[in-house]
């Protein structure tokens, strides 16, 4: 089950999930009486997909109202060679940010940009060679950092996701806990988590949080029956404490 709990205005742009993937969301995936569906058979004819890039408003960039939970989301813009594209990411101390490793490859240029419109210089990007994840570091201090959660949640347990879906408000969804599954995307990664929370183009690299606020995982697929797929938070930290897990993000060609 999941319910939008609240969307704000705030500067938009939007990026790729795989649509029946990384993880552009559209469907929603059915429930039977209060208790959630596990995952079904996984797919594997995923394909790319970017969500078109939605234009930023005007008179939206008061950071009056927003909760910790919010503020700790950034958009990270990747300016290709010839493309343009936006996802979501999470701050995770002052300099530093999580993302997907899709968010930023093949870029020429990447922006990030806070929750009330600031842009904030990025110095250094990299991305893990066995997951979907990405380290970006920024040249001044981001508003807000939620602690990583000592263990992975479990089925059952609810879920917030934070981020920009489709190139809209910042927006937080929630839903349960369903089930795990071997990665469908990268099969030496082993087991990632499988909700029914909601994600759209542009979700890629949103913080997935639980009751506490508390990181647990990091979204970077879909298939198309809605389910998302998270990289669980015992990876992420695994990940972060080996430097050589990650190299430098890849740059675009003109």
């Amino acid at each position: 089950m999941r319910r939008r709990l609240r969307a704000r205005a705030v500067p938009a742009a939007t990026a790729l999930l795989l649509v029946g993937a990384l993880a552009g969301c559209a469907a929603v995936q059915e429930t039977v009486d209060d208790f959630p569906r596990m995952p079904g058979p996984v797919r594997t004819d995923f394909v790319p997909s970017e969500a078109p890039l939605a234009q930023s408003g005007t008179g939206n960039l008061s950071p009056d109202g927003f909760d910790a939970v919010e503020r700790l989301a950034v958009r990270i813009r990747n300016v290709g060679c010839s493309s343009l594209s936006t996802g979501s990411g999470f701050a995770i101390d002052a300099t530093t940010l999580i993302t997907n490793k899709h968010v930023v490859a093949d870029s020429a240029d990447l922006q990030v940009q806070t929750y009330d419109g600031r842009d904030v210089a990025v110095t250094a990007a990299s991305t893990a060679t066995l997951a979907d994840l990405a380290v970006v570091r920024t040249a001044e201090d981001l508003p807000s950092y939620p602690e990583l959660a000592g263990s992975d949640p479990v089925p059952g347990d609810a879920v917030t996701v934070v981020g920009y879906p489709q190139g809209g408000a910042l927006t937080l969804t929630t839903g349960q806990v369903i089930g795990s599954t071997t990665d469908p995307l990268h099969e030496n990664l082993g087991e990632v988590l499988v909700t029914d929370a909601a994600v759209e183009p542009g979700s890629s690299g949103s913080a997935v949080l639980d009751a506490d606020g508390h990181v647990v995982g990091v979204v970077y697929a879909k298939n198309a029956s809605g389910q998302s797929f998270i990289v669980p938070v015992s990876t992420v930290r695994t990940l972060l404490a080996d430097e050589a897990s990650f190299t430098p993000a890849s740059q675009c060609s003109p």
